[in-house]
């Protein structure tokens, strides 16, 4: 059984016997918090039933210390200083960060200044630099934006700092730009895109050690140009998540939500359609943590990690914000955080159907969308069965005021926002290939397919006007 979790998991033992639970369980917390993975324990029925076990000679009790300690790895100073220099001699430089910088943001600020450099961000990465911040150009890739998508499509010079992006479609070309990257990591220094230096170590550390070396970039049209494009791009977002038109589109709760977080929130996002919406419409603050499932996109997380969040740091705000198909996948878990009373928000998005597959099945596969209907579940009325709060959210013109009441209420709450079905999460940049593709699963006959072409040339439309 245990076998099974070798692929996910960093540490993964059975417990032979009663005297070797303490061991395996200290092992596998010092695991888990020191690779940041899952650890499993498998615990045998007959195992469970001993009431306790004799030690062997070399299993002494309490021989290890509960102490947890930090790797301070830092690259080698000849590393540096190359990496110095190919940065330095970069005239239009980009940066991109990922969920290994969370903790450097300070530092990223100071050298996207020294080189006048914005700062491009991985999903996972959304919390390293507040979006208020006039660096960040904000996330990349399918649900990113589109001065991001810019910046690494005409940089020269592209500096990756604790991040392993996957989708080397949004890299810079081959022989494009010269690349520096800091890792924790070695085995992926150079894993997704070439580089010139590796510097293997924290990312805070690191780049205050590279900074001395850094010289000012004069040459400041780069950032200038990305920044000016982040103000057209924050006035498109704020213009799609302003519409009070009905049924009410999913930017309008996302932005709503994003205005009224605490400083300190933890937001944690479930997988599909929602995560455009997160990404784009939930402006990060600093102090803020962001969080969903960046390496395998698993459904149905967002839940069970606002439930984690709200145990790990009781004095927060914890929303989660989740989409119908997610939630349905483990809604049975809203039920333990009304047990545990935990004082969880739980924001779902509702136009009851599983919307990414819809839209990969139409734009990737020039397909009609097929078996993503879901079957309408009242939300609201589940949360109060359970114990918690319930709320519903159908007028655009309500949503401010409900999603006030709700995040003051005591205890645990559903947020239920009926939303537009036919509302597309539109890449910032939409492709020749994925246009044939999509105009193709309309051809063969999508449905609703006058609905969905009619929401796409009014978005558009908007956008040009």
């Amino acid at each position: 059984m245990n076998r099974a979790f070798d692929d996910v998991s960093v540490y993964n033992t059975r417990i032979m016997g009663a005297a070797h639970v303490e061991n395996a369980t200290n092992l596998a917390c010092r695991t888990a918090l020191s690779y940041r993975g899952v650890a499993h324990i498998n615990f045998p029925v007959d195992t469970q039933e001993k009431e306790g076990g004799e030690r062997s000679a070399r299993n002494v009790a309490r021989h290890s210390a509960e102490v947890f300690g930090r790797s301070a790895r830092l690259p080698c100073e000849e590393d540096l200083r190359r990496a110095a220099e190919v940065l330095n001699a970069g005239e239009e430089i980009a940066i991109l960060a990922g969920q290994g910088a969370l903790d450097a943001g300070d530092e990223l600020v100071r050298v996207a200044e020294i080189l006048g450099a914005p700062i491009v961000k991985a999903l996972l990465g959304k919390a390293a630099v507040p979006d208020d911040s006039p660096y960040t150009t904000g996330g990349i890739g399918l649900l990113g934006t589109k001065p991001s998508q810019e910046a690494l499509e005409e940089c020269d010079t592209l500096l990756l700092v604790g991040t392993s992006f996957p989708y080397i479609e949004f890299y810079p070309k081959p022989g494009q730009a010269r690349a520096v990257q800091i890792d924790v990591d070695p085995a992926r220094i150079g894993l997704r895109c070439p580089v010139e230096a590796g510097l293997v170590g924290d990312s805070a550390r690191t780049l205050r050690l590279l900074l001395p070396m850094l010289k000012r970039n004069e040459k400041r049209r780069f950032l200038e140009k990305a920044q000016d494009a982040m103000r057209d791009w924050w006035k498109l977002m704020r213009e799609q998540s302003s519409r009070m038109e009905k049924p009410m589109k999913p930017q309008v709760v996302a932005w709503e939500l994003g205005k009224r977080l605490s400083e300190d929130a933890i937001v944690s996002c479930d997988s599909g359609t929602i995560a455009t919406w997160f990404a784009r419409q939930i402006l990060v603050k600093r102090g803020q943590k962001h969080s969903l499932s960046g390496n395998l996109a698993s459904m149905a997380n967002g839940l069970p990690y606002t439930i984690a969040a709200q145990i790990a740091f009781p004095g927060r705000q914890c929303v989660g914000f989740v989409g119908d198909g997610g939630f349905t996948m483990l809604m049975g878990e809203f039920a333990t955080a009304v047990k545990y009373k935990l004082p969880i928000k739980i924001v779902v998005v509702k136009n009851n159907t599983l919307g990414q597959i819809k839209w990969e099945q139409m734009v990737f596969l020039g397909n009609p969308e097929y078996g993503c209907d879901l079957n309408p579940i009242d939300f609201a009325a589940f949360a109060r069965a359970c114990g918690g709060a319930g709320f519903t959210i159908e007028d655009p013109e309500d949503c401010g005021t409900i999603l006030d009441q709700a995040l003051s209420t005591r205890g645990p709450a559903v947020i239920e926002a009926v939303v537009d079905p036919f509302e597309p999460p539109m890449p910032a940049r939409v492709t020749a290939r994925q246009a044939a593709h999509f105009a193709e699963s309309l051809a063969k006959g999508t449905p609703n397919r006058k609905e969905i072409a009619l929401t796409i040339l009014s978005d558009k439309v908007r956008e040009l006007v």
